[in-house]
């Protein structure tokens, strides 16, 4: 309020006048010729409640008694080096005037007092370059009053003081930007902020909040562009950018187009998946409607689009597979994808069992999941091996890769710490793995841009299976505490944190399997422990594998058809199963935990999901 108050006094500033023009230099400054009265503006609000800012419209020439002479100029001179000069008759421009007047045509007073003016104007102009500062506006207003009382003619105070109402429209208009900004009014013509913010710019170039203002109209700008993405309306959103656009158009503008873009793909890639899981279902409405919702967002000729429609028409002529069977498929170049099973359909209850004393509330309540097609799963987690043959197709960057580093065993301590030049290519300790061990250090998304890779080589729909399941495939059929059932491990079930595990440093697991050792410190190569009952190797153990869902806490309102339960834009993603570090406790079979988007480290794979 105080500010706006300061602004009115500026905008009013032009309008006073002295009650008596001085004489300067010993001639009378002559006084402004009458200008015609603008229409009032509301005056009455200037000093209302605010004495401080009347004393600095209403300022006067102090009155200055001269018995000495000499000494009123030395005076005069002290005061104008210290810059004291014009609030007391102690004061440089008061002591000059009165000697004028006193003793008229002193050539001395003549030059001082034009050193005294010089000096007035030097701290207006300074003041009004600070004028975002209330203070700095309060004292540009003291000095525009007096040079405007004292020399009100001259042509440096004549552009002293039209700066100074320059600048008080400026201020004036950006506080109604600041207003119809908050008010939602951000680029209506003529009453929007934008308009209000581009007239203020136009007085004042370089008044921050201006910058400020615009800035802040298109970032309401793009954040509402952002809704209507998510809302899936992205004509909408790109109206809402083009007008973000006029605003400022900056790299704020190619991010936002950008991060549009991955929503459209997201929402597309979400869509698609929830198409293919209808047509494992043999729910062909629920696809065709999937596709029909992409088909209105996608661009002509989007390849989800085209490959659930191709995948529509096939699943509504046949079914290829059964249940038990392995099978791979083949790549362009003659080479073979990842070696995969078809898990059986059935029904299963997900969730802790009632009587498991580590169970916590995030794996329950216990729920059942009816599966009405079956499904297949990689038999083995994917490997190093099988990773590198994506990459070296495709020149895929992982986000280890670009952020240099992430999370390794260190031996010497025992430890998990940050490791610099650690990706998909070195193991768990940061040295590099051989091309049959589980590919480590890699995000969710990494993994899924690995199966929409796959996806395209072979024709058919890989993705990351669901929890479900995963923990369908992870329980086999059985209904116990761990994978395995509800006592200690059988020999060789696993790679896991066992007793009688040591390290090549000789270090034991302070929390493990008492009793069980499975002579692996760290992962082993993919397949070396046995399979479950439907045919999958390492599903308990190995490393823990990124599944498609984001995390929720528990299971309430969770999908009862295994469908991946997940949030558009979600930034935590699921991994499930045990691994060779894990703790008793994180090997049950209804154990689940998560991790960021961007989260790597030594102890999390995947393994793929198959629609057939």
């Amino acid at each position: 309020m105080r500010a706006r108050v300061l602004v009115i006094a500026m905008l009013l500033l032009a309008g006073c006048t002295a009650d008596a023009p001085p004489e300067v230099a010993g001639q009378q400054v002559a006084p402004p010729r009458p200008a015609q009265p603008d229409p009032p503006r509301r005056a009455q609000v200037l000093i209302q409640g605010d004495d401080s800012l009347a004393q600095v419209l209403s300022w006067s020439l102090p009155e200055v008694r001269i018995d000495n002479p000499r000494r009123a100029r030395a005076e005069a001179r002290r005061a104008l080096a210290r810059g004291d000069l014009f609030e007391t008759p102690q004061s440089a421009i008061p002591l000059l005037l009165a000697l004028q007047k006193a003793a008229p045509g002193n050539a001395e007073d003549a030059r001082l007092l034009e050193k005294a003016q010089a000096a007035l104007l030097a701290q207006a102009w300074i003041a009004l370059a600070n004028g975002e500062d209330p203070a700095s506006l309060q004292f540009a207003l003291r000095h525009g009053t007096v040079l405007r009382t004292l020399w009100p003619t001259h042509p440096e105070v004549q552009r002293f003081l039209a700066a100074l109402d320059r600048a008080g429209q400026a201020i004036a208009l950006a506080e109604a930007g600041d207003r119809a900004c908050s008010e939602g009014r951000l680029d209506v013509p003529q009453r929007g902020a934008l308009a209000y913010y581009r007239k203020a710019q136009a007085l004042w170039p370089g008044l921050r909040r201006v910058q400020q203002g615009i800035a802040a109209v298109q970032e309401q700008l793009l954040a509402q562009a952002q809704v209507q993405a998510r809302q899936g309306d992205f004509d909408a959103a790109y109206a809402l950018l083009g007008r973000a656009r006029q605003a400022r158009d900056d790299a704020a503008i190619a991010a936002m187009q950008a991060q549009i873009e991955a929503i459209r793909s997201d929402q597309i890639r979400r869509l698609g998946d929830e198409g293919m899981m209808a047509l494992g279902d043999a729910n062909l409405r629920l696809a065709r409607e999937r596709l029909a919702q992409i088909l209105r967002i996608a661009r002509p000729g989007d390849p989800v689009s085209v490959a659930l429609r191709e995948r529509i028409d096939q699943v509504s002529r046949y079914g290829l597979f059964k249940p038990g069977q392995v099978f791979t498929d083949a790549l362009p170049d003659g080479s073979r994808g990842p070696s995969m099973i078809v898990v059986p359909h059935g029904r299963f209850l997900m969730g802790a069992i009632p009587d498991d004393r580590d169970a916590s509330s995030d794996e329950q309540p216990r729920h059942p999941v009816q599966f009405e097609r079956g499904f297949a799963l990689s038999r083995y987690e994917i490997t190093v091996g099988e990773f590198r043959r994506f990459v070296e197709a495709t020149g895929y960057v992982t986000r280890a890769s670009r952020r240099g580093h992430s999370l390794t065993y260190d031996a010497r301590s025992g430890n998990f710490v940050r490791a610099s030049g650690v990706d998909w290519r070195m193991g768990y300790d940061g040295r590099p793995a051989a091309d049959d061990m589980p590919v480590l250090h890699v995000t969710a998304r990494d993994a899924e841009a690995y199966a929409a890779w796959l996806s395209e080589q072979t024709g058919a729909h890989y993705r990351l299976p669901s929890e479900a399941e995963f923990e369908y495939a992870l329980r086999a059929g059985g209904r116990g505490r761990f994978p395995w059932g509800d006592g200690p491990p059988p020999l060789q079930q696993a790679n896991l944190a066992g007793g009688k595990d040591v390290s090549p440093q000789g270090r034991h697991w302070q929390n493990a399997f008492v009793g069980y050792g499975d002579g692996w410190w760290g992962p082993a190569p993919v397949g070396r422990f046995r399979a479950n009952a439907f045919g999958l190797y390492d599903m308990d153990g190995n490393v823990s594998e990124w599944v498609a869902d984001c995390w929720h806490r528990g299971y309430r309102r969770a999908p009862g058809n295994g469908a991946a339960w997940v949030n558009p834009g979600c930034r935590t993603r699921m991994y499930r199963g045990g691994n060779w570090s894990s703790a008793p406790v994180q090997v049950r079979a209804s154990w689940r935990t998560s991790g960021g988007v961007d989260v790597t480290s030594a102890w999390v794979g995947f393994r793929l999901a198959r629609q057939i």
